[in-house]
C-alpha cells in the first residue's frame, strides 16, 4: 500500500499538492489526471523518491519494487532485446554469468549459473523479452538491432518495453502512448489489464484510461481527490459533486441573506434587538460552501474556407516512397488510389512505419511521387499538421510574430482576437514561446493552420502534446469543418469522432476498412499470428527497405451455418451484461454511495471488474460465432 498523509509538494515557489491523504492498494490501476502543471509528474517523481515532501509524509513499503519509463533517449551499441532483457536485472546478470562461465569453460560456475536461471525465471526472460518487443511492434529481425539505430520515437517503445519487463510491485507510466500506433496501445491495454501489482498511470487518451484504469486520482486546485471507476464514472461523479456543491451554496447564500435582511430592519428595535443579536450569532456560525468556479473551457475553431470544390485530391495509380539518390528508391506504398472530397473525414490505421506519413506527405506535395499522378483543383489549400511541426516553432519570437511572417499586412488587432479564440489573450499573444509548454506549443502551431483557411486538413499525430480538455476542443472543431480531412492519431476518442471512414495502410498497399474502431480491434486479435509478424516487419522495415507488393487478395471461405440458438443465446450475454455494467457505474455515479466510508462503492467497482472480464469473455465467444 502506498499512503500519503498530510502531504505537499511546491515547484520552487509554486504549491503544486497540500494536505493530501489517501491511500493505493496493490491491484489499483490508477488513472492520474487533470490540467498540465497540476502536478502529476512531481507526483511520481515523489513515489521515484527524486523529491521529498515539503510537508507531511509518503509511506512505501520497504523493499517496493518500483519500474517506470526512462526518460533518457539511450544510444547504445546492445542488441535491442538485450536492453529490454536488461530490465529483469537478476535474470540478465544470471545469463551473464553463465555467459562467462562457458567462456571460461568453469563447469562448476556454469552449473551455479544453472541453478540461478533456474531460481529467478530465466530460463524464459528472452522470450519475455521478445514478446514484449513483438506487441509493441518490432519484429524478430529488428530485436537483435542495435539500440542506436533506432529514431528516437522507437527509443521510447525500447524504453517502455524495458519499463514492462522489469519486475515491479509499483509500475509507473506517465504518456506511454506517446509514440504508440494504435495497433501497439490495443496490445499495451490488454497487458496492463493483466499486471498485478499497483499502475499509477498519466495519459491523456481517453479511451485508454477508460479500458485500463479501476481508480481515477484528479489533481486541481493544489487538491487530490481519489474516485473509485475509470475516466467516464469519474466525470459523472465529479459532475454530481459540483453540482451537489453549487445547490448548497445557493441555500446557504439565501439563508445568510434572509438572516441578513432581519438584522438589518431590526438591529435598531428594542423589543427585537436580543432577536436580532441572536440571529448575528446564527449568521456567524453559518457554514459557508464554495461557489463552483466554472472551469475555463478551451474553444476552437476552424474558419470555413473561402473556396471549397468539390473535388480536392486525388493520387491515381501512385508509387510512394523516396528516390534514395544514386541507389534504388525506396517504394513504400505501391500503387496507391486515393482521393479527397468537400466532407470526406477519413482515418488512416496501421502500425507505425507502415507508411501512413509517407501517404501523407505525398498528398501535402513534399515527397514527389516515384510513378503515377497528383491530381490538385487549383483551389486546394492544404492545412497540414506533421510530427515535427512543433519543433519548427522559431524559438525566442511570440505568437503573432508566428502569423504576420504569414500574413505581414494584416493588422495587428485582427491577430489579437484570432489568437484570443485559441487561448492566447491579451498580453500571451506578445510572449516569447520559449516559455510555452508543449500544449501550448501544438495549439500554436494548430492556430496557424486554422489562419490560412485550408479546405484540405492533413493532421498526422496532432494530439501527442495536448491534454485532455484540448483534445475534446480540437474534436469538436473537426467536426464542423466543412472541407476533407486526413487524420492519423493512435488517440481513439479524437479519431472515432472525427472520421466517417477509414483506410488501412500496411505491407505496402493503401485499402479501405470496412468497419470501425471496434471492428478493426477485433481484426487486430483474430489474425494469426504469422500475419501479425509479417504485419509488424513491414512496418518497421518500410522505411528503409523496398516493400514487396501486395499479394492478391484471397477468395473468402464460404461462412459455416450459425446454430441460431447458440448465436440468440450469446447476445442475450453480451446485452445482459452490458446493461449490468451501465447500471453499476449509473449506481457508482451517486454520491449517497459513498456515505458509508467508501465500502459500498469498492464492492460496486469489484462487481464492475468481475462483469467487465466475463464481457470481455462473452463477446470474444459471439465474435467466435460472428466468424
Amino acid at each position: 500500500m502506498i499512503a500519503f498523509r498530510n502531504f505537499a509538494l511546491r515547484r520552487g515557489e509554486r504549491l503544486l499538492l497540500s494536505d493530501v491523504d489517501l491511500s493505493l492498494h496493490a491491484g489499483w490501476r490508477v488513472g492520474v489526471v487533470g490540467r498540465n502543471g497540476t502536478g502529476k509528474s512531481s507526483l511520481f517523481a515523489a513515489v521515484r523518491g527524486e523529491v521529498e515532501a515539503d510537508r507531511g509524509d509518503l509511506d512505501l513499503p520497504s523493499r517496493l519494487r518500483i519500474a517506470s519509463i526512462a526518460q533518457e533517449m539511450p544510444s547504445l551499441p546492445d542488441p535491442a532485446i538485450d536492453f529490454v532483457l536488461a530490465g529483469d536485472a537478476a535474470v540478465h546478470a544470471a545469463l551473464q554469468a553463465e555467459a562467462n562461465a562457458f567462456a571460461a569453460e568453469d563447469w562448476e560456475a556454469v552449473a551455479e549459473a544453472h541453478q540461478k536461471l533456474e531460481e529467478v525465471g530465466g530460463y524464459d526472460g528472452a522470450a519475455r523479452a521478445g514478446k514484449l518487443l513483438h506487441g509493441l511492434g518490432f519484429p524478430g529481425e529488428a530485436q537483435q538491432r542495435p539500440v542506436s539505430s533506432f529514431s528516437g520515437g522507437w527509443r521510447v517503445r525500447l524504453n517502455l518495453a524495458r519499463a514492462l519487463m522489469t519486475p515491479s510491485d509499483v509500475l509507473l507510466l506517465d504518456e506511454p502512448t506517446n509514440h504508440l500506433d494504435l495497433d501497439a496501445v490495443l496490445w499495451l491495454e490488454q497487458w496492463l489489464m493483466k499486471y498485478q501489482g499497483t499502475l499509477l498511470l498519466i495519459s491523456h487518451d481517453r479511451e485508454f484510461l477508460d479500458n485500463v484504469n479501476t481508480h481515477t486520482l484528479h489533481l486541481h486546485g493544489g487538491k487530490a481527490k481519489l474516485y473509485i471507476g475509470n475516466y467516464t464514472a469519474f466525470e459523472r461523479q465529479r459532475a454530481e459533486q459540483l453540482r451537489q456543491q453549487q445547490l448548497q451554496h445557493e441555500k446557504v447564500q439565501a439563508e445568510r441573506a434572509h438572516l441578513q435582511s432581519f438584522i438589518d430592519r431590526f438591529k435598531a428595535s428594542a423589543a427585537k434587538a436580543a432577536q436580532a443579536q441572536s440571529r448575528v450569532k446564527r449568521l456567524a456560525k453559518l457554514a459557508d460552501t464554495e461557489a463552483v468556479r466554472a472551469e475555463r473551457e478551451v474553444r476552437i475553431d476552424f474558419p470555413a474556407p473561402a473556396r471549397l470544390p468539390h473535388a480536392l485530391l486525388r493520387l491515381n495509380h501512385a508509387d510512394c516512397g523516396y528516390a534514395g539518390g544514386g541507389d534504388a528508391p525506396a517504394v513504400i506504398l505501391h500503387n496507391a488510389n486515393f482521393g479527397l472530397e468537400a466532407g470526406d473525414r477519413i482515418g488512416l490505421l496501421g502500425p507505425n512505419g507502415a507508411g501512413k506519413s509517407t501517404l501523407v506527405k505525398s498528398l501535402v506535395g513534399d515527397l514527389p511521387l516515384l510513378t503515377g499522378e497528383r491530381y490538385a483543383h487549383p483551389d486546394l489549400r492544404i492545412g497540414y499538421f506533421a510530427q515535427h511541426t512543433v519543433e519548427a516553432l522559431v524559438a525566442g519570437t511570440s505568437p503573432i510574430d508566428h502569423l504576420r511572417e504569414l500574413t505581414p499586412d494584416v493588422p495587428t488587432q485582427a491577430f489579437r482576437d484570432f489568437l484570443g479564440k485559441w487561448s492566447f489573450p491579451g498580453d500571451r499573444a506578445f510572449e516569447s514561446i520559449d516559455g510555452f509548454s508543449g500544449g501550448e506549443r501544438a495549439r500554436l502551431a494548430l492556430a496557424m493552420i486554422a489562419w490560412r483557411q485550408p479546405n484540405v486538413l492533413l493532421l498526422d499525430e496532432p494530439t501527442n502534446h495536448l491534454d485532455l480538455e484540448m483534445r475534446e476542443a480540437l474534436a469538436e472543431a473537426l467536426s464542423d469543418f466543412p472541407g476533407a480531412i486526413v487524420l492519423v492519431s493512435h488517440d481513439r476518442h479524437l479519431i472515432g469522432l472525427v472520421s466517417d471512414t477509414y483506410w488501412r495502410v500496411a505491407e505496402g498497399a493503401v485499402q479501405p476498412f470496412d468497419g470501425d474502431l471496434d471492428d478493426y480491434a477485433a481484426w487486430l486479435k483474430s489474425r494469426p499470428q504469422d500475419a501479425k509478424s509479417a504485419g509488424a516487419a513491414g512496418g518497421v522495415a518500410a522505411a528503409r527497405a523496398e516493400a514487396a507488393p501486395p499479394p492478391p487478395p484471397e477468395p473468402k471461405p464460404a461462412k459455416p451455418k450459425v446454430n441460431p440458438h447458440k448465436l440468440s443465446k450469446a447476445e442475450q450475454r453480451v446485452a445482459g451484461l452490458e446493461a449490468g455494467i451501465a447500471a453499476i457505474e449509473a449506481e457508482l455515479a451517486d454520491p449517497a454511495v459513498y456515505s458509508d466510508g467508501g465500502a459500498r462503492g469498492q464492492e460496486l467497482a469489484r462487481r464492475q471488474q468481475q462483469l467487465r472480464a466475463e464481457l470481455e469473455e462473452a463477446e470474444n465467444e459471439l465474435l467466435a460465432l460472428y466468424d
